[in-house]
């Protein structure tokens, strides 16, 4: 099995000291073999989704608020 990207990313963000991950093992700097709870890897890599998502539409929100049009805002942001 491997991890999905954001699942590494999680990885790195609970446990500091890993250094690199090949499919689903982690090791720290000295070659170490990591462990670590894939249940709480996942989990952070859902909360860091949805913040994403959250600071997305906040930032929608406010862009709105200012009187943007959702064209204007498309062309500012991309998409």
């Amino acid at each position: 099995m491997s991890l999905t990207i954001q699942q590494g990313e999680a990885i790195y963000k609970l446990h500091p000291n890993v250094v690199r991950t090949v499919g689903d093992e982690a090791y720290d700097a000295d070659g170490n073999e990591v462990a670590y709870d894939l249940q709480a890897v996942t989990a952070q890599a859902q909360a860091d989704a949805q913040a994403i998502i959250d600071t997305k539409a906040s930032a929608l929100a406010k862009l709105t608020a200012l009187g943007l049009t959702p064209e204007e805002i498309t062309a500012i942001i991309g998409s």
